[in-house]
């Protein structure tokens, strides 16, 4: 292997919603996001081919006071709502920095965001797209690390690496 020929052909980054907050307190810090998104690019241009499963605690752990006492079903799915939300911010930085990358539900919300469909996200990978996996699994009680190694095994990832800011 030379030394410009990388290690990995195909990886999975897991990133946590918290990642893309800076040093806010909540949301996306748009800085923060296009640093993320260079250092991604940068990894894309040398030809590996990158799927990212975004969380959502920079929105969901905002909420988490009110969801108190609320069905762990129902708060599980408010937390997959802030994954496609994120994905979706994912997919902009993406845009502005001239990469190409597509954003894939577990849930079924095709009017903001594909389904997530195995050959399809594979196909995407090949032709050079990022592909952002958002929603987890679309079950409750699992978390978004769980969707990670989920759809790494599914694209035949190389490696998982996480990436995450979590307390």
């Amino acid at each position: 292997m030379s030394a410009q020929s990388p290690r990995y052909r195909r990886i999975l980054l897991k990133l946590s919603g918290e990642a893309l907050m800076g040093g806010d307190a909540y949301g996306i810090n748009r800085q923060t996001i296009a640093g993320i998104v260079s250092e991604i690019k940068a990894i894309v241009d040398l030809g590996v081919q990158v799927g990212v499963v975004i969380g959502g605690g920079n929105i969901f752990r905002g909420v988490a006071p009110a969801a108190r006492g609320m069905d762990r079903a129902q708060a599980d799915y408010m937390g997959m709502l802030a994954t496609v939300m994120n994905g979706l911010a994912l997919h902009d930085a993406m845009r502005s920095a001239g990469m190409a990358s597509r954003v894939q539900s577990a849930l079924n919300i095709e009017q903001v965001v594909e389904p997530y469909i195995r050959a399809k996200a594979i196909r995407y990978l090949e032709q050079g797209r990022t592909v952002i996996f958002s929603g987890g699994t679309g079950n409750p009680f699992f978390t978004t690390d769980t969707a990670a190694a989920l759809r790494g095994a599914e694209i035949g990832a190389e490696i998982v690496l996480k990436a995450t800011k979590v307390d």
